[in-house]
């Protein structure tokens, strides 16, 4: 299955219906980190992560695993 967020020069084109519910995707555009989460009810969610820190460890991260990754920093910075 293509990836449902396609970062373009122009922006970030969302093909929703590629989505999987439950299902966190992530792309960085413009030097901050773009979350998107498709919901039961078929809402897009959409998040949007600027600290310097997280991404710049997103990019040079080897895994696809964000999740993990924003979990570390989330602990890190006790922001439970």
């Amino acid at each position: 299955m293509d990836y449902p967020i396609v970062v373009e020069p122009e922006g970030v084109k969302i093909k929703s219906e590629k989505m999987e519910v439950d299902k966190m995707y992530y792309c960085i555009y413009q030097e901050k980190i773009l979350l998107f989460y498709k919901e039961q009810n078929e809402m897009l969610n959409c998040y949007e992560i600027e600290e310097k820190d997280i991404v710049e460890e997103v990019k040079q991260s080897k895994s696809e695993d964000i999740e993990k990754i924003l979990q570390m920093y989330i602990e890190k910075k006790n922001l439970d």
